[in-house]
Parts: structure tokens; C-alpha cells; sequence
């Protein structure tokens, strides 16, 4: 049977931090608000999030029930989980569709923010799982603090790997990066790395080691065992946005262009969080960004949405 047809004022497409803080401000406004969650978070394998005043080490998953909890709380607010697969301009509107399970969920709504995040592509390691939340953790901001003036270890592949390198050493001086073989150097590169300290290594890297207390070191492809307790990871994301039928403009790295306020360019199409540049930010940062959005949304809804179209150049 066809999905009943939600009406509503703005639909906000992913429950994290920064869709949660949007939808909390909007049905605040008075908007009504259909907020819709796969319910499949970046950070689920994380035990515990930093640096949210009042929620510090909090699980991120309690801290995105209490937000649903509290969002819903709201007459004005409608929660679903589903798995979004079409928004797309609707003549003045937009219609959002998705399914769990089985039920469809279809909607009309004036506005639409996309705070979906992003989907994280990690170095080829085979128990990185194992590790990953306690001794392994991609975020340094998130959790540098836990493993301060330890044995670390960076793996990274990417071209930034001299600024991730430089930012995790102000919280130890024992870092060794591994670049995997991939990761380029110049010779720029390594005099800022020697400078500070920092330990590279190019060697291709079979593994993490370890045991059920945690992380006890890096293994290279040769056998060679490097003794670590805690490693991070620079990960490759992904902004997963095939099912948004709309011209955003994209960064290098697949990341919505937006203003200082989450407007696209495109009218009533709004991003917020780690799906827009920079990417992934501490859940606070995304959180106030939702709120920033939140309010761009509801004067725009006051004064129509044409003021909208050329956010973004």
C-alpha cells in the first residue's frame, strides 16, 4: 500500500548532532519538523564522545537517544526511522521518501537539511575493528586526551598526513606515522615531521596487535612488531548523496558547499555537519552549526525562500 503523506514544514534527513540540534530548534520556532534517521551513526563503535559540555564521555549513542527523545518530545515534531533513497524538488516544495523494513515513509515539505554525515573508509587493516573506540580511534580531538603522553601510532594515506601528524604530536612526543607507502613526503614534509620529533615510517602495514587489554602494537608487512598503546587513523569519508535529486555544488572531496549558514544555493535545500567542508567535527561544533541552520531555515520559511538561491557560488 502506498506511505500516507506527511506534511510538514521542514524535513531534517539524519539524527546526529547536528540534525538533532536543527530539528530541536526548528519545532522550537514553531515549525513543524519531520526528522528521519537510518539509526546508522559514523561513531557506533565509539564507547565514549568528548568535549560536549554537560555530556562529556558520554556514549554517542545515548547522546543521540536523549536528543531523539527530546525532539520528539515536541507536537510540533514527527521521528522516523528510515533509510532515505529520494528527495527531490516538488514545483514549490519537496517531496522526501525513504523505507525501514518495509513501512515507506513519503513526505511534503517546504525545506529540507541534509544531516546525513558521512561514511568512513579505513586503512586495510584486518583487526582494526578489535581496537576501534578503545585503543584505535580516527577523531584526535575526540580522544587524544585518554591516550596523552603514550606510545601512539598515525596510520595515514592521505596528503595531510604532515598536519594530522603535527596535531597528534602535541599530545605526545612517541609518535611514529606510517604513511602504508601511500601517504606522499616531501622533503618539506619531513624536515616539519624531524623537527617535532615525529618518527616516520614507510613500510607497508599488515595489522594492529593486541590483546583484550587493548592495542600493544603496529605489525608491518616484514614481521616487524612496533610497540604502541593507542593508534589513530586518517580515514577516507564519503558524503553519500545519490538519493538528493538537486544541483548542489560539491568540494573536491564530494562535501555540499554551503554558506556560513547551511544554504546550498539551492532554494530550500540546506547542509549542516560533517557532510559540508571542513568534514568531520567534534559533536558540539556540529551541534551548534544545527542550531546556526536551524535559524537560517526559519527566517527564510518567514520571508520565502527566494533569498536562498545564490547562497553558494
Amino acid at each position: 500500500m502506498p506511505a500516507e503523506l506527511v506534511q510538514a514544514d521542514v524535513a531534517v534527513i539524519g539524527a546526529g548532532p547536528a540534525g538533532l540540534s536543527a530539528a530541536l530548534n526548528l519545532v522550537r520556532a514553531r515549525r513543524t519538523v519531520l526528522l528521519v534517521d537510518a539509526n546508522r551513526p559514523r561513531n557506533a563503535a565509539t564507547l565514549r564522545s568528548h568535549g560536549f559540555v554537560t555530556r562529556d564521555g558520554i556514549s554517542p549513542l545515548e547522546l543521540r537517544r536523549l536528543g531523539r527523545e527530546e525532539v520528539a518530545g515536541y507536537p510540533e515534531a514527527t521521528v522516523v526511522q528510515a533509510v532515505v533513497d529520494r528527495v527531490a524538488p516538488d514545483g514549490d516544495a519537496w517531496t522526501v521518501h525513504g523505507s525501514w523494513r518495509g513501512t515507506e515513509t513519503t513526505a511534503r515539505v517546504r525545506a529540507v537539511v541534509v544531516a546525513t554525515g558521512l561514511r568512513e573508509e579505513f586503512p586495510a587493516l584486518p583487526s582494526l575493528r578489535a581496537f576501534y573506540g578503545t585503543s584505535a580511534h580516527s577523531c584526535v580531538e575526540c580522544d587524544g586526551y585518554e591516550h596523552a603522553a603514550q606510545a601512539l601510532g598515525l596510520v595515514c594515506e592521505t596528503p595531510d598526513v604532515v598536519d594530522r601528524a603535527l596535531l597528534l604530536a602535541s599530545w605526545t612526543d612517541d609518535l611514529v606515522v606510517y604513511t602504508n607507502g601511500v601517504a606522499p613526503l616531501d622533503p618539506a614534509g619531513r624536515a616539519r615531521l624531524a623537527a617535532a620529533g615525529v618518527r616516520v615510517d614507510e613500510r607497508p602495514v599488515a595489522d594492529l596487535e593486541g590483546d583484550r587489554s587493548g592495542l600493544t602494537g603496529v605489525r608491518l608487512a616484514d614481521g616487524t612488531v612496533t610497540p604502541h598503546t593507542g593508534v589513530f587513523l586518517r580515514p577516507v569519508w564519503h558524503a553519500d548523496l545519490d538519493w538528493l535529486d538537486a544541483p548542489v555544488v560539491r568540494d573536491g572531496e564530494g562535501l555540499v558547499r554551503v554558506d556560513r549558514l547551511g544554504r546550498t544555493g539551492v532554494a530550500g535545500l540546506y547542509a549542516v555537519g560533517d557532510v559540508t567542508p571542513p568534514g568531520p567535527e567534534q559533536l558540539i561544533v556540529a551541534a551548534g552549526h544545527g542550531a546556526t541552520t536551524a535559524a537560517a531555515v526559519h527566517r527564510d520559511l518567514v520571508g520565502g525562500l527566494e533569498d536562498a538561491r545564490d547562497a553558494v557560488q
